[in-house]
């Protein structure tokens, strides 16, 4: 029979004039967010409004319910912040109490930042069997379970379902990450186990933040936990926060502003190809680098910031858009704007040409648009992306490569 999670106390505590979310129990914070330091309004580790997290779960096997209410308070890794509901919870990557400062046609943005891409519950049990309940979708979902690199299995969530098992999982002193589905929303009701004991597992790994476009959301993905940024970090040993919105990457200053806010080690930006829609022109968009950059640096001073141009886009390589930008341009404009940052004083900062990435060889082998990989392609890309961007990058020394 499934048993009911383990529930943990959460209180609010202030330190240092900042509100700090202190667990109780075994739910311990990274270290670095148990410093009396600031602690951002966005950060992926606590609930956005520090408040207590209840969930309505049922826990059902065999026709058996059990209605209790359960805390989670730290499960979540990789969202910006967590969305509670009458008995769900939803992480998004954007603020989504500040989702009218994001303004797009037709909240393209919104609807991006609703995928879960990147996001997992992390947690430890001893439990050989669990069982996941979340709101109904018409979506087609999957979710993966990893250990370290290894993928355990990958879970189809068949539309309209409302609950998933996964069975026969070796137990570990190591923790297991759940990666929620990387193409569509999910509202999670709750986790149940038949083990003695299911807990969070805080990640106090080094955080990446990766900010892109639909290359960088990787909706045709084999599987959540296959996009390049999240083969790359599991590699790498690394806490990602994905930051990748399909066609809605247009350095929007209130990203820059969200990402300064944001705990990381590490930060890559790949720009330019949501933009050849005509949102910047020459005259726009080498400022607009610049200046996102900057606005990162105001709270990021010293890590190691990576600025990739667009990869390989045959339509747009040489054919002048409405305003007049090509992405040779833009991949100019990038190496201008790198050049002009660190001769102002930015050492930390580096730049990669997105042709050495993928170039039109691979673009035509992989991606019958000729924009977007398919899924074996986005592997190539995750390899391709270690050997030519983080192993020329100075990672924390806790990253293994």
């Amino acid at each position: 029979m499934f048993v009911p999670i383990i529930a943990f106390s959460l209180r609010v505590v202030n330190k240092v004039g900042t509100g700090v979310v202190e667990p109780l129990n075994d739910c311990t914070l990274p270290p670095e967010m148990e410093s009396p330091k600031r602690i951002s309004p966005y950060d992926s580790s606590i609930p956005f409004d520090r408040s207590i997290i209840l969930l309505s779960q049922s826990s059902r096997l065999a026709g058996e319910f059990d209605e209790k209410r359960f805390v989670f308070p730290c499960w979540f890794q990789g969202a910006v912040p967590v969305q509670k509901g009458e008995g769900w919870w939803q992480p998004w990557r954007l603020p989504f109490k500040q989702l009218g400062l994001f303004p797009s046609p037709e909240d393209r943005l919104r609807n991006a930042a609703s995928h879960s891409t990147g996001v997992r519950l992390r947690f430890l049990t001893d439990a050989r069997n669990i069982q996941l309940r979340y709101l109904p979708s018409s979506a087609q979902r999957m979710v993966d379970l990893t250990r370290k690199n290894e993928l355990i299995t990958a879970i189809s969530l068949p539309p309209n379902s409302d609950s998933a098992c996964i069975e026969n999982i070796r137990p570990s002193r190591t923790p297991l990450d759940l990666w929620l589905p990387h193409n569509a929303a999910i509202q999670l009701q709750g986790l149940s186990h038949d083990g003695r004991f299911c807990r969070s597992a805080p990640d106090s790994r080094p955080r990446w933040i990766t900010y892109g476009s639909s290359l960088t959301h990787c909706v045709r993905a084999h599987s959540p936990s296959r996009t390049w940024p999240a083969l790359v970090a599991q590699r790498l040993n690394l806490h990602l926060t994905c930051l990748g919105y399909g066609g809605q990457c247009h350095m929007d200053p209130m990203a820059a502003r969200m990402i300064r806010d944001l705990s990381a080690s590490l930060i890559t930006l790949k720009l330019g190809i949501n933009m050849i829609s005509g949102s910047c022109n020459a005259r726009t968009f080498e400022p607009g680098v610049i200046g996102f950059v900057r606005i990162l640096r105001d709270r990021h001073p010293r890590i190691p910031i990576g600025l990739i141009s667009p990869l390989c886009c045959p339509p747009h390589e040489t054919t002048e858009n409405v305003v007049g930008m090509t992405l040779v341009r833009m991949r100019e404009a990038i190496a201008s704007a790198a050049r002009r940052l660190r001769a102002a004083g930015d050492q930390r900062l580096f730049d990669f040409n997105g042709l050495d990435l993928f170039d039109e060889a691979l673009i035509r082998q992989y991606a019958d648009d000729l924009v977007h990989p398919n899924g074996d392609g986005i592997e190539v890309l995750g390899e391709r992306f270690l050997s030519g961007v983080m192993a020329r990058l100075p990672l924390p020394r806790a990253c293994r490569f």
